[in-house]
């Protein structure tokens, strides 16, 4: 590994110490410039901390590599020194979407100042949207009934018939959530146990279920899952946490909805009737204070009614993108005046909601209560306990328990009289996240237990089905003109199943275990045919591997096509889609002489697969139309989308999940990848095939906590030490303009310089800025962009496309995004979802890799450095890694000790309920 002979400038043997002429506070380090773009109002104070619950506990801030969603201003003091950002405008999309590594910081100091319109801007559109995830059937409440109460398994009950109605005035609702509460407190200090919580808590009358049809054995002994209905309502048992209780009439399902106005009446103002519409929030807007520019999202978040909302309740304004607590004050005090009081009901549910977004934009899915109350007591809400209670008695927030795995316990007995008490965890959550969540493990399970296995030779399934009075179906060979199949399995290779005519429906191609056995044995490596034999026996496999085990997942793509199957590979972003078909083209190179498809065309992107787009499309009940999938970059998934893929599979689909354990998670909440690998919840193929070269060695080392000097003899490996965090600026812009291209020829629009954040005297708006200047130097005509600008675009949360700037019309700003002609508009330029894309963080460059990285590290960023994130950041240069070294010894310590960010996640626990359940059945018999 050589140092510095690449710049040419510092001597080899040169040290590089701490940042400390120009070392920043945790604040500096990590604070948001004020604006994205020009014109770009700041919604978030500058300097305002970005706060999420957890003072003592593992807050959802905690190391959570997201952004907070500020609309273009500052976020600082993180909580331990952690690097963190807050977001531009729009924070790309608001939900650390843009894959930032802000994390939340832990609350401090409020200020409550009003808002003006000069601290507050459009935030992201559709940054925090209140969509449940798809497949969720809700039924229809009461007739009413303006609430719902949202249980875990996505599905909302009516109440039964008879059941008595409460009302906002009643007291049965206070008294059941009293009584929640009351239990979750006891069981977290041990004066009860977990089961008499669940006994003891309210539960609400249901509505005779129909006789459940019994569930098909899984084979391969797979874990037992659910139905194939996906949102079906689940019991208390099942989804590991007790029943909700009843929403009072007129109750909210979320804190963007408005509750009763229980808090202090307003002060006497002047009557202004609001007028219809985004006209009548401007109005209120104006009356307290706050910028009219949020008209547009409040409207859109608050719904048809908005003003009148916000009027009686100020603090709804939390539910827009960008908006803080201490903004939602100043805005309240301005509308009611000196009724206006931190204990006010309508504000201490607010932050409930407020809080559990934030945790979510730091990866969370739920948070324990603990930590939850502790933030909100930091907020100087009186009575947290109470607060929860409304919240659990609203259905605002649903309540779980997770039970705490103890290194070296035993699993109690099956059918023991009296079962070992096992300590628990009280979780809180969001009822979109925890919906989605349980649609993962449903799904995942449901795949599993309808999955057939590979067919037998043709003889021995033709005879047994001869047999069988239940069928007419005869099976035969493929024939070569097709006569007896339908289009799909006339395609199929010989060893295949094909339906007859007097089939009632087309059957799916179903190639023998011959067949699969013959396609594993030409399989170009010994992963690879681990991987196909894995695939042929279950319906569900993970995968894991770095770069060079790529190959793997295309050989088996490419072995599932040869076979008459519809096989698909998704990818995270279009560079690794362009790999991916790379490698397919590789398995398969005299596809053009024989006349075949186009083996690329089986290489998508996940959004354009769930769009349609790319891909086979859907079939006429809405299913996506193939028989494999496999989805690479799997650790990118984030919960909601992974529910929207894992819905859009048909019973008997076949699904590998493949992927680099040793990256960043995803930008949105949760860690689906993580979480299946560690429940063990489905046959799992380790890669055998190592990352080849200096790059892939030291990447190698950093993945098992090593972070070791490399032989570089073609300068692959530079390290570049810097004094503070000007320095590095400077020689950053120094190998990107100049060293990089003279030295190996690669030219600066191919090199991607990575930081640790946004903010800071080293983040990416710092480096950006000093790289156009020299690179593309312009007014910033558009925007603040210029015709030849690299930039980054956030098309949705959790997506970041690189492109070129290539002009600006009426229409919006123009961008060639590798390839491909996009229109940015106006709207969406200034709330932030086009950045300049020179320098990214690890979380926007994840899933795409350069010919070479330039990897910045100031002292004032070690904070927000762990083993995930230098993993990420070191491997996405292919020929050549410049590290421009200015954290000292801070960077070996956080390969060695301080591997990932956690996130309190349930996917896990969920997954393995179903592996229990699957083994109770076989030890009870």
């Amino acid at each position: 590994m050589s140092t510095d002979r690449l710049a040419g400038e510092t001597p080899p043997g040169q040290e590089a110490a701490p940042g400390t002429a120009e070392a920043q506070t945790p604040d500096d380090a990590t604070a948001s410039e004020g604006a994205a773009a020009p014109g770009d109002d700041a919604m978030v104070n500058e300097g305002a901390e970005a706060e999420a619950p957890g003072a003592g506990a593992e807050t959802p801030g905690s190391g959570a590599e997201a952004e907070t969603p500020g609309s273009g201003a500052e976020a600082g003091a993180p909580a331990a020194g952690a690097e963190s950002g807050a977001s531009d405008s729009g924070s790309e999309s608001g939900a650390a979407a843009d894959g930032s590594e802000a994390e939340i910081p832990a609350p401090g100091a409020d200020t409550d100042a009003p808002l003006t319109d000069s601290e507050a801007g459009a935030p992201a559109a559709g940054s925090e949207s209140d969509a449940t995830a798809r497949g969720a059937e809700p039924e229809a409440p009461a007739a009413g009934a303006e609430g719902k109460a949202p249980v875990a398994g996505g599905e909302v009950k009516a109440p039964a018939p008879g059941a008595p109605k409460e009302s906002p005035a009643s007291g049965a609702a206070k008294a059941t959530a009293d009584a929640l509460a009351a239990a979750v407190r006891a069981v977290e200090s041990g004066e009860r146990s977990a089961a008499s919580f669940f006994n003891d808590a309210p539960r609400p009358a249901k509505p005779a279920a129909p006789a459940a049809q019994p569930a098909k054995a899984a084979p391969q002994g797979g874990p037992a899952g659910p139905a194939p209905e996906v949102a079906r309502q689940r019991t208390a048992q099942e989804t590991g946490g007790p029943a909700r209780p009843g929403v009072p009439d007129g109750g909210a399902t979320a804190p963007a909805a408005a509750p009763p106005a229980t808090g202090p009446a307003a002060a006497p103002r002047p009557a202004v009737p609001a007028a219809p519409g985004v006209e009548g929030v401007r109005q209120v807007l104006a009356a307290g204070g706050a910028p009219e520019t949020l008209a547009e999202q409040a409207a859109e978040v608050l719904g048809e009614r908005a003003a009148e909302a916000l009027r009686e309740d100020p603090w709804l304004l939390l539910g827009v993108p960008g908006v803080r607590p201490e903004q939602a004050d100043g805005f309240a005090r301005a509308l009611l005046g000196a009724a206006c009081g931190p204990g006010d009901e309508r504000r201490a549910q607010a932050l409930v909601g407020w809080l559990l977004e934030q945790a979510a934009l730091a990866g969370h899915s739920a948070l324990e209560a603990a930590a939850l109350r502790a933030a909100l007591a930091q907020r100087a809400v009186p009575d947290p306990d109470d607060a929860l209670q409304s919240a659990i008695a609203d259905g605002a927030v649903l309540v779980f328990q997770e039970a705490i795995e103890e290194p070296g316990r035993a699993r109690p007995a099956t059918g023991d009289d009296e079962e070992e008490e096992q300590p628990v965890r009280i979780l809180l959550g969001l009822d979109r996240f925890a919906m989605a969540e349980e649609s993962v493990a449903d799904g995942l399970a449901r795949l599993l237990n309808t999955f057939e296995a590979a067919a037998e030779p043709l003889q021995d399934t033709a005879s047994a089905e001869a047999s069988d009075d239940t069928t007419a179906e005869a099976e035969q060979p493929v024939a070569g003109d097709g006569t007896a199949a339908d289009e799909s399995a006339a395609a199929a290779a010989p060893g295949t199943d094909a339906p007859t005519d007097d089939a009632p429906a087309p059957r799916p191609v179903r190639p023998s275990a011959a067949a699969w056995e013959a396609a594993a044995a030409a399989a170009p490596s010994p992963s690879a045919a681990e991987l196909i034999r894995a695939a042929a026996h279950s319906g569900l496999v993970a995968h894991t591997g770095a770069e060079a085990a790529r190959a793997e997942p295309a050989a088996l793509i490419a072995a599932a096509r040869s076979l008459g199957l519809q096989a698909f590979g998704a990818t995270h972003t279009e560079n690794g889609r362009r790999r991916l078909a790379a490698h397919l083209t590789e398995c398969a190179p005299d596809t053009a002489a024989t006349g075949s498809a186009d083996p690329a065309t089986a290489a998508v992107t996940v959004s354009g697969l769930l769009s349609g787009r790319e891909g086979p499309g859907r079939d006429a009940d809405g299913a996506l139309a193939l028989d494999l999938l496999v989805v690479l970059d799997a650790p990118q998934l984030d919960l909601e989308t992974a529910a929207l893929l894992v819905e859009s599979l048909t019973d008997g689909t076949r699904l590998v999940l493949s992927g680099d354990p040793g990256v960043l998670w995803s930008a949105g909440p949760g860690r689906l990848f993580a979480d299946l690998l560690a429940a063990r919840f489905c046959p799992q193929v380790a890669s055998r095939t190592p990352d080849f070269g200096p790059i892939g060695e030291l990447v190698s080392g950093i993945g098992i906590g090593e972070l070791s000097q490399v032989e570089a003899p073609g300068k692959e490996v530079v390290i570049v030490p810097v004094r503070d965090a000007g320095e590095a600026v400077h020689r950053t812009v120094q190998l990107v303009a100049d060293s990089v291209p003279r030295a190996l020829g690669v030219p600066a629009d191919h090199t991607q310089v990575i930081t640790v954040g946004h903010g800071g005297a080293a983040g990416t708006r710092a480096l950006n800025a000093a790289l156009k200047e020299r690179l593309n130097p312009g007014p910033g005509r558009f925007g603040g962009f210029d015709p030849g600008d690299r930039v980054a675009y956030a098309p949705a949360p959790g997506r970041t496309v690189p492109g070129t700037v290539t002009g600006a019309d009426a229409a919006g700003l123009h961008l060639d995004c590798e390839g491909s002609a996009v229109v940015v508009p106006r709207e969406q330029v200034g709330a932030g979802a086009v950045r300049h894309g020179w320098a990214l963080t690890a979380h926007q460059a994840a899933g795409t890799r350069w010919p070479a990285a330039v990897v910045v590290l100031p002292g004032d960023a070690v904070g927000g450095l762990t083993r995930a994130w230098v993993y990420t950041a070191f491997s996405r240069g292919e020929r050549h890694l410049s590290v421009v070294q200015g954290a000292d010894q801070a960077l070996a310590r956080a390969v060695a000790e301080v591997p990932v960010k956690e996130r309190t996640t349930r996917l896990r626990s969920l997954l393995q309920q179903s592996v229990q359940s699957a083994e109770e059945p076989s030890a009870a018999g």
